[in-house]
């Protein structure tokens, strides 16, 4: 298993790993990460076993949700691990490189995690590699819910996590 950047031939590739699945993750998904990536705002993470796809991660030098914007604090997103992979300590690996890119810039790290059950690998992983929460309370959508609201518990029920890095000697 290697980690590397995201290439040109990998969103198609990528988008038809998950359509033999059953997700939805389209080529043009990964088109964008490819741009992004190139214009120096999101660096793409591709893990490969035995030159296959296995999963990917992404980092947002500028988040979306507020909290993290203002502090600067960058944010890991989209961790994916094609199930045949997991267990294999793919997501371990990914995680690891992207850490390894936020201290590059920052000494916290920040991800959102989904509330139901197919997130719990997640949930799991990213509490053992010492991620908290970070004191706000589930989000819809990027915004706090409020005391007593209710929601639906889809992709967009989020609680957002922090970690402390060790600073880097450079």
């Amino acid at each position: 298993m290697r980690v590397r950047s995201l290439l040109e031939e990998d969103p198609a590739l990528i988008s038809t790993a998950f359509d033999q699945i059953g997700w939805n993750k389209p080529a043009a998904q990964y088109e964008a990460y490819l741009r992004e990536q190139e214009a120096g705002d999101r660096p793409v993470l591709v893990a490969v076993v035995s030159d296959a796809f296995a999963g990917y991660v992404t980092v947002r030098w500028q988040p979306e949700y507020a909290p993290f914007l203002e502090a600067g604090i960058p944010e890991i997103q989209d961790l994916n691990v094609l199930p045949r992979y997991r267990r294999r300590g793919i997501g371990t690996a990914l995680m690891d490189g992207a850490e390894e890119l936020v201290q590059e810039r920052s000494t916290t790290v920040g991800i959102g995690v989904g509330m139901y059950p197919d997130y719990g690998n997640a949930q799991r992983l990213y509490v053992l590699r010492g991620y908290v929460p970070d004191g706000r309370g589930l989000t819809y959508n990027g915004q706090v819910l409020d005391p007593m609201e209710s929601t639906v518990n889809d992709d967009e029920l989020v609680l957002y996590l922090t970690k402390t890095l060790e600073k880097r000697d450079n």
